[in-house]
């Protein structure tokens, strides 16, 4: 049984601007020039409490997301959710940019809300990555010396305002290309729709919820629903059941924490609300394969690997 903990605080994130309160949150840096400034941090799995999208535009290696590794090609774009776990491999060699803001930064009224949903390509129970053409990276960067030229001249009166306004016009272009490659996971990507918005308020009720032991029939109710209608949405957009997009949240997290945490198993239980410690472990080995101490210990020695010289 799960049962809710508030009183375990989870592992920290890395936040955006954290110790500049007066500045945006929101920033573009050198893929280079980061990973030098942040190379032990960042070669080791951790999760943001803002969004990302990364552009390789050069160099090859992998880029591992949710404990899965990609490959990285010339003008590969990762779209990165919060709370998705992440790390570079130990490939120096990439050229490329960062993005990173919060929803804060860009949403200010309900037309953003609305934005955000159709053009959320931040959506990580949609999609990680795509592959860019010449000329959609020659767009692309059109757009990206707006925003960079900005952040360098800082307008008196409307930095953030314009700095917004190239965000989402980046956003927009990411997005038409994206649609034009035209699937994901070999699906066509259907335009956003009354559906879509309601997905993605059922994944941010999963988001609130997943320590809860909430039922799918109680999900269902919050989203004034049958459990049928909610199962069809998400077979239909994701081809997974409402219980399989739950348990991936909790295990995600669970992985998050074995190692990110020094946590004991017990305590890491009942962090996501499980107050039997050996139900936890049935429950990660069930869906994993391996117990929750296999994991740590064998995916601890993949990561010292992959970040060692």
């Amino acid at each position: 049984m799960q049962k809710n903990s508030d009183s375990l605080n989870n592992a920290s994130e890395y936040h955006l601007n954290q110790y500049q309160q007066n500045a945006p949150r929101f920033s573009v840096c050198e893929i280079d020039a980061y990973l030098k400034k942040y190379d032990k941090k960042r070669r080791k799995a951790h999760a943001e409490n803002h969004y990302q999208i990364i552009w390789f535009k050069k160099g090859n290696g992998s880029y591992f997301v949710n404990f899965k590794a990609w490959d990285i090609n010339r003008n590969t774009l990762f779209f990165l959710s919060k709370n998705d776990n992440h790390y570079f491999d130990r490939n120096a060699n990439y050229s490329g940019v960062l993005i990173q803001f919060n929803e804060e930064f860009l949403i200010q009224d309900n037309k953003d809300i609305s934005f955000f949903s159709k053009h959320g390509l931040l959506d990580s129970q949609k999609h990680t990555s795509c592959s860019l053409t010449r000329d959609d990276a020659f767009i692309l960067d059109e757009y990206l010396k707006l925003i960079k030229n900005e952040l360098a001249d800082k307008n008196e009166n409307s930095h953030e305002e314009l700095l917004r306004s190239y965000l989402k016009a980046f956003l927009i272009q990411v997005h038409h290309r994206w649609e034009k490659a035209g699937t994901s996971d070999g699906r066509q990507i259907s335009p956003e729709n009354k559906k879509q918005l309601q997905l993605r308020k059922f994944v941010d009720l999963v988001e609130e919820n997943y320590k809860n032991e909430l039922k799918v029939s109680e999900y269902a109710a919050l989203m004034q629903m049958s459990s049928r209608t909610l199962s069809g949405l998400t077979s239909q957009l994701l081809d997974k059941s409402p219980s399989e997009i739950i348990c991936e949240r909790i295990l995600a997290e669970a992985k998050r924490m074995l190692l990110e945490t020094s946590y004991s198993i017990s305590r890491i239980g009942h962090c996501l609300g499980f107050d039997d410690d050996s139900y936890f472990v049935k429950y990660f080995k069930k869906y994993t394969g391996v117990p929750p101490s296999d994991f740590r210990r064998s995916s601890l020695k993949e990561i010292a690997r992959q970040v060692s010289p």
